[in-house]
């Protein structure tokens, strides 16, 4: 391989997760964690903000410069009251897809491979992506990347959803899927908008990615994103389970209110459910170091050579100050102006958010061990860290 590789967009409710045999717990029972006083308290604050609204518990880890900073608040366990710890693994959900990008944009850079981004899903997976109107002959793989094909989010789909939340969860969480039967279920919808001609966040486009990975180097995605980045950058905590549905080393548990809101609304464990219904799109396991460390390396440019850095940095605007590069986002914050690069996720049981300033030098990723609440809390803390106590 080359030496460059030296080392509300989300997974959202649809994806299936699990319900631990436990008894349920009522959402209010989360316990409002004691967390140290620290140099950077607005951030703080934006984690207590979090457990205070709900959530068992969130944690960050910032690093900026030489300087590293780890914050915790709340519990990883409910039933024992272990606290988050630094090192704690988690679901990260659409975080994958920057990894999967980075790949494809890496093979694109290889002439040994013979692909480029502006090739048809259509050159490298002929004929499968038909039906509906969907036709991947009009479909290029940057198109994909960008979420900008058209095609339908296959976990919108009424009778995928059915399946995977709510109390079906007790009797779906092992199901699992392969690639072929998550696009199967996007294309049973006809497009959104013809190629290019707009914009919006779909998961089949990464299942699709993952497939074309496989079809250029006969080797699974994970396979060659574990050779191409994870190995090379010692991203020891960050592993691609396919379908396993336990979270490997140390981690806390994963709580989920399956979609359910009102009042009286419980909460279960969901932490173990087989994640290849996220596959290519959102089945990663990490940890805050490891994701710090991944986007520091992306944005500086330490995995991909300057002319697919360029493409993967150029964003597509979709307002509020946000663009869509190839697989990660950016957005210029409201409170300061200063413009962050990453991503954020959505997947049973835990919420991430990854940040980095353009140059690598200051880097946060956050994680709350939850599906529910406002969103807004993860952008406050985001703000919290990047324009300090004088903006929140």
């Amino acid at each position: 391989m080359a030496a460059y590789a030296l080392p509300r967009a989300l997974v959202t409710l649809a994806l299936a997760g699990t319900i631990a045999a436990t008894a349920a717990i009522p959402v209010t029972a989360a316990p409002r964690a004691v967390s140290p006083r620290s140099a950077r308290s607005a951030t703080q604050d934006a984690l207590d903000a979090i457990t205070r609204a709900g959530t068992p518990g969130a944690l960050a880890r910032v690093d900026r410069a030489n300087d590293v900073w780890h914050g915790t608040s709340g519990v990883a366990d409910l039933r024992t009251g272990r606290a988050r710890l630094p090192q704690d693994r988690f679901r990260a959900g659409s975080l994958t897809k920057p990894f999967v990008a980075t790949v494809l944009l890496q093979l694109a850079a290889e002439p040994e491979y013979g692909l480029s981004i502006d090739d048809t899903v259509d050159k490298w997976l002929p004929g499968v992506v038909r039906g509906s109107g969907n036709d991947g002959r009009l479909i290029t793989l940057r198109q994909l990347l960008q979420h900008t094909s058209g095609l339908y989010d296959y976990i919108k789909d009424d009778g995928f959803r059915a399946k995977f939340t709510g109390m079906e969860f007790f009797a779906h969480r092992y199901d699992g899927a392969t690639p072929s039967e998550l696009v199967r279920i996007g294309l049973a919808h006809r497009p959104l908008f013809a190629p290019g001609a707009g914009w919006s966040y779909s998961n089949t486009n990464y299942i699709l990615a993952g497939l074309v990975i496989e079809s250029v180097t006969g080797n699974t995605y994970a396979s060659e994103v574990e050779r191409r980045i994870i190995t090379p950058l010692g991203l020891r905590g960050t592993t691609f389970p396919g379908t396993s549905p336990s979270v490997p080393g140390p981690h806390g548990q994963h709580y989920s209110t399956l979609y359910g809101d009102g009042p009286g609304t419980r909460v279960y464990d969901v932490t173990d459910f087989n994640p290849s219904v996220s596959g290519a799109s959102g089945e990663i396991i990490s940890t805050a170091r490891d994701l710090n460390v991944f986007m520091r390396s992306l944005v500086r440019g330490r995995l991909l050579p300057p002319a697919q850095q360029k493409e993967m940095f150029a964003g597509r605007d979709i307002g509020d100050g946000r663009s869509y590069g190839l697989g990660i986002r950016s957005q210029t914050l409201k409170a300061c102006g200063v413009k962050v690069w990453g991503h954020s996720s959505e997947i049973p049981g835990s919420l991430t958010r990854t940040a980095a300033t353009a140059d690598g030098q200051h880097v946060i990723t956050l994680n709350r061990n939850s599906d529910w609440g406002d969103h807004a809390l993860e952008q406050a803390a985001v703000e919290a860290e990047f324009c300090g106590p004088r903006h929140h």
